[in-house]
Parts: structure tokens; sequence; C-alpha cells
């Protein structure tokens, strides 16, 4: 059996041009979502910065050994022990444990296809393209449709798994003299490895145990775990036991719920140990900083490679010879990057100037220089 696959394709010159004017449409599409990505995500970020501000203004800090009704419907700061008696049980395993959460994991030994391309340029504008299809095999925590690849008859994989991925969580989960719900507990850390005993292992359903063996922490479902077979199957635990953690969130009776705050963002957060309120709001703010550079690096992306797609036909012309397409091609490229740029920061400076006007028109500023820069720059790579 070969693990690997090569195809060729050509494509002609005439076909290229149709596709790089097809593509401007779809750069028209990208430039216009990354127009609505920017300009929603600086007013997300402005929004989630003054809804920090307005909590760390009306945060109380309370113990978790009583419930004051005065501080109902009030943001508070609240560090404890989240613990539970419960037992909570996964039946398709007959795996239990006294535990806030339990997760079951399963993962299956299949073939996963990776294609690489090489693409070439030929004398008249057509192109050349050479496509590897390499087959390995993995560990991988959802099915993978084997009938989708290139070669598919040779590398097939099950259909199905033996159970899927499942979180069950207890339902009288306490901090204190605090019930927590859902929400909260869903956002809680520190997950540890359940490990499966022998005991656990005669507990196995009749079903499952002719094919299951222990292996290192888990099941092994399968024949030798040291040399797996596609259809092979590991199923491992974690379970989040009692632990301290600090809360921010609205007191609601004896449990919590977000705290809406003017500026419009909901306030909800748990964080690993005993951190205080302020460290808390401070590492809220790092992250939605984190958020904001982060969506502004996509927004401009996909601007510069909307503005590629519009710009493509030039160097697809000039790629009768393929040396002067390809240095149309870095110009093209060179000015799509430039643009982006000053788009992009229009589109914040305007976003800006609804929220903070003078931080927007600096940035205003800032973007007509930059295209006043691009122009004289285009001018002496002219001249």
């Amino acid at each position: 059996m070969d693990d690997n696959f090569t195809e060729i394709t050509s494509e002609s010159w005439f076909s290229r041009i149709l596709n790089s004017l097809k593509g401007i449409v779809f750069g028209i599409v990208l430039i216009a979502l990354s127009v609505f990505l920017l300009y929603w995500n600086e007013s997300r970020a402005v929004t989630t910065a003054k809804s920090l501000k307005e909590g760390m203004g009306a945060v109380v800090s309370v113990e978790a050994t009583a419930v004051n009704p005065a501080n109902d419907k009030k943001l508070v700061h609240v560090s404890g022990e989240a613990k539970t008696s419960e037992t909570i049980n996964d039946p398709a395993f007959a795996i239990s444990a006294q535990a806030i959460r339990l997760t079951r994991n399963v993962e299956m030994f299949q073939w996963k296809e990776v294609e690489k391309s090489e693409t070439q340029k030929k004398l008249g504008g057509g192109t050349e393209t050479v496509k590897t299809y390499n087959y390995e095999k993995t560990w991988a925590p959802d099915v993978i449709d084997s009938s989708k690849f290139k070669v598919a008859q040779d590398h097939q994989n099950p259909a199905k798994m033996l159970a899927t991925h499942n979180v069950s969580t207890a339902s009288n989960v306490t901090l204190g003299a605090f019930q927590l719900g859902a929400s909260l507990i869903a956002k809680m850390s520190g997950d540890q490895p359940r490990q499966v005993t022998e005991q656990d292992f005669a507990k196995l359903p009749a079903s499952l145990k002719t094919n299951a063996k222990l292996e290192g922490s888990g099941f092994y479902f399968g024949g030798d775990p040291a040399a797996p077979a596609i259809g092979d199957q590991r199923v491992t635990f974690k379970v989040l036991t009692p632990a301290v953690f600090s809360i921010l969130a609205r007191q609601a009776g004896q449990t919590f719920e977000p705290y809406p705050t003017k500026a419009g963002r909901e306030i909800e957060r748990v964080e690993a140990g005993q951190v205080s309120a302020d460290l808390m709001f401070a590492h809220a703010a790092k992250e939605n900083a984190m958020l904001a550079w982060g969506l502004r690096l996509v927004g401009f992306l996909l601007m510069a490679f909307g503005i590629g797609l519009i710009l493509s036909p030039i160097s697809v012309f000039a790629d009768v010879i393929p040396f002067l397409g390809d240095i149309l091609g870095v110009g093209v490229a060179f000015t799509a990057l430039l643009l982006a740029m000053a788009f992009s920061i229009v589109t914040i400076a305007v976003a800006w100037i609804a929220v903070r006007p003078i931080l927007g028109g600096a940035l205003l500023a800032g973007a007509i220089a930059w295209i006043v820069f691009g122009k004289r720059l285009a001018a002496r790579r002219t001249a």
C-alpha cells in the first residue's frame, strides 16, 4: 500500500485570468468583512474596558462563610474552596469520582491526509501544480472522514467511535455558604487525570471488556498499545476536585449570576486560587487588550488579502513572461500591505471617533499621513 500519491495539473493563462477576475468579487467581500470586524472589535474593546472600570468602582469583597442579603444584586468578589459531596458517574464506562466535574476523552488511531502543493509558472502565463498527498497515522479525538481522501480505498477509517467526549458536572457545588451554578463551574480550570484502576476495569460493561485493557492512565480498546492499529481507541478521564477559586459576579440570593454593567458588558469571572479583586480586573483588562490586538491583526490580514485579490489580475497578465509577473507580484503584495495598513487604521479611527474623539482623530491623522507616505514611496519606485 502506498502512503503517498502525486497529482500533476496544469492551468492555462486564460483560465488564470478568468479566475483572478472572479477573485475580485471575493476580495471585495473580504474587505467588507475586514471593515466590519475592525469596527466591531474597537467597539467591543472600548465597551469591555468601560465595563471593567465600572466594575472596579462597584465591586464589594465579601467573605464566603456567610451570605449577606445586603449585597444582593451587587457585584461581589469572593474567594473560597469550591467543593461537593456528590459522586459523579460515567455510566458508559462505569467510572465514578467524588468531584466537581468528570470529563471523558476518547481518541481513535486513524489515517490522516496531508496535502502539499507546489506551483510553478510556465512561459506563456500558464502554471503547473504538483500536489502530493501523504497519509499518516495519528490519534484524533474525532472521526476523520476518509471517504474524502484522494486515495480513499487504501486508507479507510472506521465510521464511528466507541463513545464521544463527555462532561458530567455535579449539581450541588458550594463555595462556603454560596451555591455555584453551571456557568461558573464551566469557567473553572485545574482538571487533573483520573487514574483508571483494576477495580474500574472489573466494572466495565461486558460488551466493552472483551476488547479492553488497562494502558497508561485509561482504557485501551484494540490490540497492542505499543503498536496501535487503525481503529484502536483509548479512553481517559479527568476530574476537577475541590480547590480554592476566586469569583467576580453579581450576588443573587445564595448563588451568583453575570453582573450587567451600564457600559453594556456583563462581568462573571472565575480564577483558580485566592486572587484579589484588583488582580482579577487586571487580568481581565490584559485579556481584553490581547483579544483586541489579535482581532486587529486578523482584520488587517483579511484586508490585505482582499486587496491582493483585487490587484492580482495585474500580475497574472504579466505572467506571460514569468519573471516579469514575479516582479509585479512583489509590487502588488507590497501595495496591498500598504493600502491594508492605511484602510485598517482609518476604520479603527472612525470606530474610535464615536467613543473617544481625541484618540480617534489622532489615529485618522496618522492614517492620512501613512497614505501620503505610501503615495510618495510609490512615486519614487516608479521614477
